[in-house]
């Protein structure tokens, strides 16, 4: 499972690894990998079978993705992200795959339409997810299986379905806050508690704010 350019991690053997990775200690990259070249993978970090990692992109530390996600040039992912099988960036807007006159194919390299993409920290996709071009997806967001995200996610936000509509407000561990029925109708201020691990959340013209810490800590029945 090791590969001598990287010992402190696990490398299958059949992972494509380009010259000038980088990949922090522990992480563990599983079969049939591809990651290009100047791409920076943080520590414990698990890249499933089949994932395709584009050059230079940054994944930060604590981060599972799970089978078959594609990442495209471009996409930076923070710490402590879930990517579920199938999640799918793109980078451009205007796709083609000849260039402007019909005379072969066009280049792949980036160029003025290549748009960058930035997952916020403990951002969670389910399966089969499209992100657009050009997006930010905010801290602890929750994106439903299946959904295609065409515009911005705020931080805590779960959106779903095709293209994305913010469906409520979820707390960094996870459970809904908030349904967007109840959030349209709730005054600036309005306070909501997590069921789960007791944070407290106020609801501000920018969206959802932490404003007391973990109370209560977890118990598995």
């Amino acid at each position: 499972m090791n590969s001598s350019r990287f010992p402190e991690s696990r490398i299958h053997q059949t992972a494509l690894i380009e010259e000038g990775v980088q990949i922090g200690d522990g992480s563990s990259v599983w079969d049939n990998v591809h990651i290009r070249h100047g791409a920076q993978i943080g520590k414990s970090c698990i890249i499933g079978e089949k994932t395709y990692i584009a050059y230079d992109v940054r994944i930060g530390d604590f981060c599972k993705l799970n089978a078959a996600v594609y990442v495209c040039a471009g996409v930076t992912i923070k710490d402590y992200v879930m990517l579920a099988a199938h999640t799918v960036f793109t980078n451009d807007r205007f796709p083609r795959a000849f260039d402007r006159t019909l005379d072969g194919l066009a280049s792949s390299d980036p160029n003025e339409e290549t748009l960058s993409t930035t997952v916020g920290v403990g951002v969670t996709t389910g399966a089969n997810v499209t992100i657009g071009p050009g997006i930010v997806i905010g801290d602890f967001a929750m994106v439903g299986m299946g959904s295609v995200v065409t515009r911005s996610v705020p931080p805590h936000g779960l959106v779903i379905g095709n293209p994305a509509r913010v469906a409520g407000y979820v707390c960094a561990c996870g459970p809904v806050l908030v349904k967007v029925s109840r959030w349209e109708k709730d005054v600036i201020g309005t306070r909501y508690e997590c069921e789960k691990c007791g944070r407290v959340y106020g609801k501000t013209e920018a969206g959802v704010v932490e404003v007391e810490g973990v109370k209560h800590t977890m118990h598995h029945h």
